[in-house]
């Protein structure tokens, strides 16, 4: 897979009508094709459904991969559980695919007693240390030298663990790309580090921000091998990420990895991606779509039909829709949690301030 242009040229797969392009066998099998289709369509029913609860107020924000399904599917399943993901934005979703429970999941945006993080973080920000993913911050970058850190840290220790650090094209215009390509470099630690490059930083263009021909060909003033992908082909991002993870774990150092992909939606809900791009843009890339492209695929080879791409759809609007209405059930979280999570060992001074909210008893009801 890699040579000596993998950081200019695009490596793919599987093209926009569903034809595979390689030689020989596929890299993953029929069922795990299978079980990536599932996450993605998942993940758009998902999506759709959460946009329209903001837009009727009973959530207050949340940011949407939609096109950019491929590159966090693919990861989930080119890790192993153990591994470490440091997510941007779009990158979420990683948690659902290694078993994370959806109600739970979306008690986040809620922010109620069902989050795991118990109301303390913004809407779209999920994180769980029970499928190693931490949160992300909405500073732009700084979980890339966090990855590289980790990464340096299971190195030290000796184990297996690899990270996984995200960030999009704008981040690649921050200091702290700089200092986490450096280091990754030098150090070799095991880590890959992917770029979705979806050709917008909120509303800046790549163009904009870059002269640089690829974001993948500037890891070569770092000493890291990189490639570029086509991160609408799900097949693609798959295999260049798995070869990434097992270069890094086998002590060969980190790898970036560039995924050439669009974001169809807006920014977040508080974006009106109207007003800086064009709507034919918009539809030309909604032809790479990567679901109907790993759609294509799999009837191709007789392994979707009618009747079971339409019973995967409705077990998985069952499933969502039980998914929100526990999580928008559930109540907030207890006003003591407060003074939780702050020290190891609660100090005097919290335990006095704790015993005083309790003595106070609830608070009115308006």
């Amino acid at each position: 897979m890699e040579s000596a242009n993998a950081d200019l040229g695009l490596f793919q797969l599987v093209d926009e009508a569903g034809v595979f392009l390689g030689s020989g066998e596929l890299p993953a099998g029929e069922d795990l094709l299978l079980d990536m289709y599932r996450q993605m369509r998942r993940l758009r029913i998902l999506e759709t459904r959460m946009v329209g609860l903001q837009r009727q107020g009973r959530v207050g924000f949340y940011g949407t991969c939609t096109g950019q399904e491929a590159p966090p599917v693919a990861t989930a399943c080119a890790t192993d559980p153990g591994d470490w993901v440091f997510p941007a934005l779009r990158e979420s979703a990683i948690m659902l695919a290694r078993g994370f429970p959806l109600a739970t999941y979306l008690a986040q945006v809620f922010g109620n007693s069902l989050d795991v993080l118990k109301g303390r973080q913004m809407p779209s920000h999920m994180s769980g240390r029970s499928v190693n993913q931490v949160s992300w911050g909405s500073c732009i970058g700084p979980q890339v030298p966090q990855a590289v850190g980790a990464a340096w840290a299971a190195k030290l220790r000796g184990d297996r663990t690899v990270t996984i650090g995200f960030l999009g094209d704008g981040a690649t215009s921050q200091p702290d790309f700089h200092n986490a390509m450096n280091f990754a470099g030098v150090y070799r630690v095991p880590c890959v580090l992917i770029c979705q490059n979806n050709g917008w930083s909120i509303s800046v263009p790549t163009e904009r921000q870059t002269a640089s021909e690829t974001i993948a060909v500037k890891a070569r003033a770092y000493g890291l091998p990189a490639i570029r992908v086509d991160g609408n082909d799900v097949v693609a991002c798959f295999a260049a990420i798995r070869d990434a993870v097992s270069r890094a774990r086998s002590g060969e150092g980190a790898t970036f990895v560039e995924c050439v992909t669009y974001r169809i939606g807006a920014h977040s809900t508080s974006d009106d991606p109207t007003r800086y791009r064009s709507e034919e843009e918009v539809k030309a890339w909604a032809k790479k779509d990567p679901v109907e492209r790993l759609q294509k695929l799999l009837r191709s080879r007789g392994a979707l039909s009618d009747d079971r791409e339409a019973a995967i759809d409705s077990e998985l609007t069952d499933e969502i829709s039980a998914a929100i209405k526990t999580a928008e059930h559930a109540p907030p979280p207890p006003r003591e949690s407060l003074f939780d999570d702050v020290y190891a060992a609660r100090p005097w001074h919290l335990e006095e301030q704790l015993g005083e909210l309790l003595r106070q008893g609830k608070p009115p009801s308006h």
